[in-house]
């Protein structure tokens, strides 16, 4: 079942982050790099999210919601649909987007800086997609 929400086209790539925690090898690997639970609220307007998460905790699951049913993120990552687009394909850094106010962390800031190699896994299945 895909985790893509038309209304928020970069949701598509929560489908392929799933993907490429597929092997029991790369999902243990995510879980022993990134610790936590992960929270991505994407934003259309001021009073339009929707939430995604990636379990790097325990199971290395990806799905809708802010975490899986009983437990709560660790880091919440906040941002427009626009900016996570750019953030997925490479063409934004999200420390800069941190910096310039357009990234909002809630939680521990530093677990946040965990999910970089998995971004840049699926940035790479972006690009090969392309």
């Amino acid at each position: 079942m895909s985790l893509k929400n038309d209304a928020y086209p970069s949701s598509a790539a929560f489908d392929l982050i799933r993907d490429s925690l597929s092997s029991d090898a790369e999902r243990k690997d995510a879980i022993k790099k990134g610790g936590a639970i992960f929270a991505f609220t994407l934003k259309k307007s001021k009073d339009e999210q929707e939430s995604w998460f990636i379990d790097l905790q325990e199971t290395g699951t990806v799905g809708r919601g802010t975490a899986p049913d009983g437990k709560s993120p660790g880091v919440t990552l906040i941002l427009s649909d626009a900016e996570f687009a750019k953030l997925i394909s490479g063409k934004a850094n999200a420390q800069k987007l941190f910096i310039s106010g357009k990234l909002k962390i809630k939680g521990d800031v530093m677990k946040a800086t965990r999910m970089e190699p998995i971004l840049k896994k699926a940035q790479a299945q972006v690009k090969a997609k392309l």
